[in-house]
């Protein structure tokens, strides 16, 4: 697995911190291995540390209870400060009482877990603000290159367009196993981590709904027009409803929703979002007959490669002319439009025109997959390519 420094910059200055270190993000993204790499890092200062994978029951079958794990880490730590690492915790009842507990007793602890569990309202309500969290997110492009190089696998631009970033993906052969993989993991999203969590009754309307949420990534919506939507095909669900359920998939970390940005409100427009997916393949493999939605998925590959970078994003209305993306980030702004390509003159002018009466000196950014260099005096184009392998815009 690729060193993810991003990430362990980040939590690196909490090390030795007494709050309680949460890691974590959709299911199958790297969270494990980004706690291993924290442990390694600190192992290399201090021989005081204790690790506990609930993930492997056989390994730690002795431990049933929270209280279990406290009498376990003082049985066994040194003296001074003890490094705890909770690998999904969400197994043992009553956690975050032994989180609390240890961090009282000179312990630095750190944990992982289901997403669906933690971070969830009555669990952060449960560490009461003790507590601070990192999400891990499945790779962007540079790390899933990075990673293929180690498994010696190709990869192009158009697969991770596709078929996305979650890590073990590259590690089957074919695309067949690779997809047997990626629906395998959503059933397992769904299941596991949303229909079981919440005890969710309506099944089959349930599934309809997150079909549609999932494949509608970056487009506005809003949940009347959703509810609507799934009556027109014989699905009766009300919009707070979907607004429950939207919310489910928020805290799986399985969407974002963006708010979008009205430049002559100048307020956010509360009644239309617009949805992305952790990871594209949750939209591809709703697809039949090999048709992506490669257009939406584009969008969505550049809203994450944005907040990977640090970016806070919004969609930005332009009198009506909408900007895919404000991206904001040490007091500079950047307008960025997404197209698949512009060769067409309608599609040229539909994406340079979404920019007319924004500063002159804000960044106007154009993402095709274009290989012809369509920037102008105003407006700098960036080929798909160029922008994945960038660190910033």
């Amino acid at each position: 697995m690729i060193y993810r420094e991003k990430y362990l910059a980040e939590i690196r200055g909490f090390y030795h911190d007494d709050l309680i270190k949460i890691i974590t993000g959709v299911r199958r993204c790297g969270k494990s291995f980004v706690l291993q790499q924290i442990r390694e890092e600190i192992s290399k200062s201090s021989d005081n540390i204790i690790s506990f994978d609930f993930d492997d029951r056989f390994a730690t079958a002795e431990i049933q209870t929270w209280q279990d794990i406290v009498d376990a880490v003082q049985k066994n730590r040194k003296e001074g400060l003890c490094y705890v690492f909770l690998d999904e915790v969400q197994e043992i009842e009553g956690w975050s009482h032994a989180c609390r507990a240890l961090r009282r007793e000179q312990c630095s602890v750190f944990i992982t877990g289901s997403n669906s569990k933690l971070l969830s309202k009555e669990y952060t309500k449960e560490l009461s603000g003790r507590y601070v969290s990192f999400r891990i997110r499945p790779f962007v492009f540079s790390e899933l290159m990075e990673y293929a190089q180690q498994l010696h696998r190709a990869c192009s631009v158009t697969d991770y367009v596709i078929w996305g970033g979650f890590p073990k993906r590259l590690e089957y052969e074919t695309l067949p196993e690779q997809k047997r993989y990626l629906s395998d993991l959503n059933e397992t999203i769904i299941v596991n981590d949303l229909i079981n969590r919440y005890k969710i009754r309506k099944t089959e309307e349930f599934r309809k709904v997150i079909n549609f949420i999932l494949i509608s990534n970056g487009r506005i919506y809003s949940v009347k027009s959703i509810s609507d939507y799934m009556l027109g095909n014989g699905t009766q669900v009300t919009p707070n409803t979907v607004q429950k359920w939207i919310t489910y998939l928020e805290n799986a970390f399985i969407i974002d929703e963006v708010s979008r940005y009205s430049r002559k409100a100048k307020k956010e427009l509360e009644q239309s979002k617009k949805i992305y997916n952790c990871d594209v393949s949750l939209n591809s493999i709703r697809c039949r007959d090999n048709r992506y939605d490669l257009t939406h998925n584009l969008e969505n590959i550049v809203y994450n490669e944005l907040i990977y970078r640090g970016y806070a994003v919004t969609v930005y209305d332009n009198n009506g002319r909408e900007i895919d993306f404000l991206a904001e980030k040490e007091g500079k702004k950047y307008y960025v439009q997404v197209a698949w390509s512009v060769v067409e003159s309608k599609a040229w002018e539909r994406e340079f025109t979404a920019f007319s009466g924004i500063p002159v000196y804000d960044r106007k950014i154009l993402i095709t997959n274009d290989e012809v260099d369509y920037s102008t005096s105003a407006v700098e184009h960036i080929r798909l390519a160029d922008f994945l392998r960038r660190d910033a815009l």
